[in-house]
């Protein structure tokens, strides 16, 4: 199947750029790995809707277009030749393959995690996977629960559950009040009223709010869990930790684009011009892949890149850069000193795949690994099933404090196929071994 645009992601920029792309006349394809599209702000399970006026919206204009629009289906390799890209993908009905001339990267965020002692046992998940469960399938992560971390999804996560049901022990918000005071939450008063109702039903719940804190550990205590907060037990069925997002750049990395560090944007981000063109030709990006700007802004982006694919005028990016000023100051909210990275026991697991201690991650820069290729090479971290996604900012942070060298120093790890975890038989397909062509043995 040949198309004039592919794009990766059926979330708010996504979504609009297929939107866009039709009204231009472009036959286009979307992929996206989930069983509804909004992405994780608009996440639902249908014939659930999210509640969100927004995300009903988004999922009806997406349906209403003429994309051909393809969920539930893994994405697993991308690749360019002269005449644009190939996409492999597994989907219900087995492998899935197309062709187009244009790609627009449109993977949204990923959440960043920094491990403490007991983060890797049953009960503990980041606060996107506590989301995922409230709003796609209308489950609490537990009944009795601790929300720690930084950024506007702990209030969001602590405020859900309630809403569910369920009761917040204690939310451990590793921020001071005053991170919260930027003069830009002013760009979307009515985001900002939003948070602030939050807040105001954590008040009434009586949830004890701990500010300037981490959760240092987490331990089994019956047939429950016991978070401990400066040096305080408190007593839960579940944990729920993160802090803040990071541009989804498996794809862009892949593919070779250029990519710069900048904290204020969530780390690493594929770089883009003022039409979402990466430097890869026929390749774009929209939406926090290009940086964390929020969903505000992403419609804008993908529009832009839509047209600019097309070919037509652009117009004004003004509304574009205004949408973004919230979502910067959000990011912002999140970012938390490098002290939680320092205070990391040495036998505590840093990359829960391959399990691998801060002790063996040390070692390996003291050997004189000075990347996070170097020590991906020497200790496999970042090679097991979630592709360094959850252990790689930790261990680049590591590497930077030790060896007093910059983000940008300490670089990214090489983009490799398979982007995610897909099953052999399901790309293998039915074969008759013996009709394999065979080489002749070498000679002794």
């Amino acid at each position: 199947m040949t198309f004039d645009l592919a794009i990766l992601g059926a979330g708010p920029a996504g979504a609009a750029a297929a939107v866009e792309a039709s009204l231009l006349g472009m036959r286009s394809l979307v992929i996206d790995e989930q069983v509804a599209a909004g992405g994780q702000v608009y996440r639902a399970s249908p014939p659930i809707s999210s509640g969100d006026p927004d995300g009903d919206r988004l999922r009806a204009s997406l349906a209403g277009c003429s994309a051909s629009v393809r969920l539930v289906h893994r994405l697993w390799n991308v690749e360019r030749d002269d005449d644009g890209f190939r996409l492999l993908a597994i989907g219900p009905e087995g492998a899935f393959e197309a062709r187009a001339r244009s790609l627009i990267v449109a993977a949204g965020a990923q959440e960043r995690f920094v491990p403490f002692r007991g983060w890797e046992l049953p009960g503990v998940m980041g606060l996107a996977s506590a989301t995922i469960l409230i709003k796609a399938q209308r489950l609490l992560p537990g009944r009795n629960v601790v929300v720690a971390g930084a950024g506007p999804l702990l209030y969001a996560v602590a405020h859900g559950i309630l809403d569910g049901g369920g009761r917040v022990v204690a939310l451990v918000d590793a921020q001071p009040r005053s991170a919260w005071w930027m003069p830009d939450l002013l760009s979307r008063p009515d985001l900002l009223v939003r948070g602030m109702s939050w807040l105001a039903a954590l008040r009434r719940a009586k949830v004890p709010i701990l500010r300037a804190s981490v959760v240092d550990a987490v331990a089994r205590e019956g047939d429950g869990l016991s978070a401990t907060v400066q040096g305080r037990a408190i007593a839960c069925d579940a944990v729920c930790c993160g802090f803040g997002l990071m541009p989804a750049t498996d794809v862009t990395r892949l593919l070779g684009a250029t990519h710069s560090f900048d904290a204020a944007l969530g780390g690493w981000h594929v770089v883009v011009d003022d039409q979402q063109r990466c430097d890869v030709p026929g390749l774009y990006a929209a939406g926090d892949v290009a940086g964390i700007r929020g969903a505000a802004s992403a419609p804008h982006q993908g529009r832009i890149a839509a047209r600019a694919v097309a070919g037509a005028a652009i117009g004004s990016t003004r509304e574009r850069d205004g949408a973004s000023r919230f979502g910067v100051a959000m990011n912002r909210a999140a970012q938390v000193g490098d002290y939680v990275i320092s205070s990391i026991a040495p036998d505590v697991t840093m990359c829960v795949c391959e399990r691998l201690p801060r002790s063996v991650i040390e070692a390996a820069i003291d050997d004189g690994c000075v990347t996070i290729n170097d020590v991906k090479g020497a200790t496999r971290c970042g090679m097991g099933p979630c592709g360094g996604r959850m252990c790689e900012d930790a261990v680049a942070r590591l590497i930077a404090i030790k060896t007093s060298c910059t983000r940008r120093d300490v670089g990214m790890a090489t983009g490799r196929p398979p982007l995610r975890p897909v099953a052999l038989d399901a790309i293998a397909g039915d074969f008759d071994y013996e009709a394999l062509p065979m080489p002749a043995p070498a000679p002794l």
